[in-house]
């Protein structure tokens, strides 16, 4: 990614506003680290010539030794300047220099053996030294900045020993972490490559689990600057994670296994990860799994907190999802594409019926009309009138009438005394209070009540005598083709 990226994706994130806290304890450079950023990166892209020269009246002292520079916040410059980068990424720029923490062996923090009192923009009365320091810090990340940049030495830029820095590196450290805003630390160094500042540079990176950038800040360059804004940007929260599958998978129920399987595998991700510096090492999806290929990497669009991930299934999953959702051993092309015409065909015999049995649920009755396929046209015939001619057309055509019977059966079986009978009663009514569907698998006389029920119906749908059928149906006939209303029935 180049530097340009960086801070386009940077100004996304921050809707173009990239307000800068420089925070950390005193004497650790903050302030040189602010003039020369602003050197380097912000007055050459001002275009606005005004703006331009009262950044550069505005931009902080700075100075080596021992004695405290910076005695109260400074935004620099007062009002966000706009800066234009490669002639296309246009962005609001402002640095706030703090307070800093006191560190053992720093001077200029007492007056007369008395703590030095200091203004802040926030408070109307002058305020101890040290107090001002945690109130700035807090203050200028919360409501006045996008982004942190903390800075601290191994000392050696001061006489001030590294020591005397570490209690006050970790409560700045602390306050930035709880301000929740993104960061990266900044080690001051005046041999920034040499092999002490870097192992050091190591142990801060993993004792505060932050990205910590050894630089020599009275020396810094663009690519320096554009490292400290990659960082600060692989530091900004994963705000989402977009799934790339086959369109096939999105078919399925969100409580399937399969998209459960995708779904915890996604979900266990970004409780591990939770910014976007935490994927440079890559990522391993679905190590272990018999449906999806292993994911190994993912694509990040940073300027969107985003994450995207693609899932490959393995071949043979998408046999064995269809196999599992039609109920049927589908294993190739050719059996997939049997079935399909076979379930083509009972489709089309299933619409013929479809309004016929939405018609039998609502009202018991459902006619199945012919279609033009259906009709049988006689040989037309002339035929005289009362003296006239004219030609009789005859057709006929199969319609199906469905009607819906309730049919009633009963078991009662015989148990013994009446208290046994009682207590059968009891027992099944409890069943039925607990589990209504389950008492349909109660046994009596080893077979279910289920099974004992069916028997009872089947006997009765098989008990229509052929005869019968054959009046009904002569019968329900004539009502159509003769619109006779009138029916008596005798059952004998």
């Amino acid at each position: 990614m180049n530097s340009y990226d960086i801070y386009s994706d940077i100004a996304r994130r921050t809707n173009g506003d990239i307000y800068v806290g420089v925070v950390g304890p005193v004497r650790t450079g903050k302030s040189t680290f602010i003039r020369n950023v602003l050197n380097t990166l912000v007055i050459p892209n001002i275009t606005d010539v005004n703006a331009k020269e009262r950044t550069i009246d505005e931009m902080p002292q700075s100075g080596d030794g021992k004695s405290i520079m910076t005695t109260q916040p400074k935004f620099v410059p007062n009002e966000a300047v706009g800066i234009t980068l490669n002639d296309t990424i246009k962005l609001n720029v402002r640095l706030v220099d703090c307070v800093g923490y006191l560190v053992d062996g720093a001077v200029g923090h007492t007056e007369n053996d008395r703590p030095r009192m200091v203004k802040t923009p926030w408070s109307d009365t002058e305020l101890p030294f040290s107090e001002a320091a945690e109130m700035g810090t807090d203050k200028v990340i919360t409501n006045h900045s996008t982004i942190g940049v903390m800075v601290t030495t191994d000392g050696s830029i001061t006489d001030i020993d590294r020591f005397g820095y570490l209690k006050a590196e970790e409560k700045v450290y602390a306050q930035l972490v709880k301000c929740g805003k993104p960061f990266v630390i900044v080690l001051n160094s005046r041999q920034p490559y040499s092999e002490e500042c870097q192992k050091l540079a190591q142990s801060l990176s993993e004792k505060y689990g932050k990205k910590v950038l050894p630089i020599d800040v009275n020396k810094i360059t663009e690519e320096d600057i554009t490292n400290i804004f990659a960082s600060v940007l692989n530091d900004f929260p994963i705000v989402s994670v977009d799934v790339n599958m086959p369109r096939w998978l999105g078919a399925l129920p969100y409580n399937n296994k399969y998209i459960q399987e995708i779904v915890n595998e996604v979900t266990q991700l970004t409780n591990e990860k939770s910014k976007i510096g935490d994927f440079d090492n890559g990522v391993i999806l679905f190590n272990d799994s018999e449906n999806f290929e292993t994911v190994t990497s993912v694509n990040i669009v940073a300027g969107e907190g985003k994450v995207v991930i693609d899932i490959v299934p393995k071949p043979e999953l998408f046999y064995r999802v269809i196999s599992e959702e039609c109920n049927c051993d589908i294993s190739s092309d050719y059996h997939l594409i049997s079935y399909i015409k076979q379930l083509t065909e009972a489709k089309l015999q299933y619409d013929k019926f479809k309004d016929a049995l939405k018609q039998v649920d609502e009202t018991g009755y459902g006619v199945v009309y012919p279609t033009l396929a259906d009709m049988k046209l006689e040989e037309p015939q002339i035929v005289k009138q009362s003296g006239r001619y004219g030609v009789k057309l005859k057709a006929s055509a199969p319609s199906l009438h469905l009607m819906k019977v309730d049919i009633n059966t009963e078991v009662s079986p015989i148990v013994g005394s009446e208290q046994q009978s009682a207590d059968l009663v009891n027992y099944l009514m409890a069943e039925f209070d607990n589990n209504p569907q389950g008492i349909w698998e109660t046994k009596m006389f080893g077979k279910s009540l289920s099974s004992l029920v069916n028997e009872g119906l089947q006997n009765k749908l098989v008990s229509m005598p052929s005869e019968v059928q054959k009046k009904l149906r002569k019968t329900l006939g004539r009502i159509v083709n003769e619109g006779k209303g009138g029916v008596i029935c005798i059952l004998l």
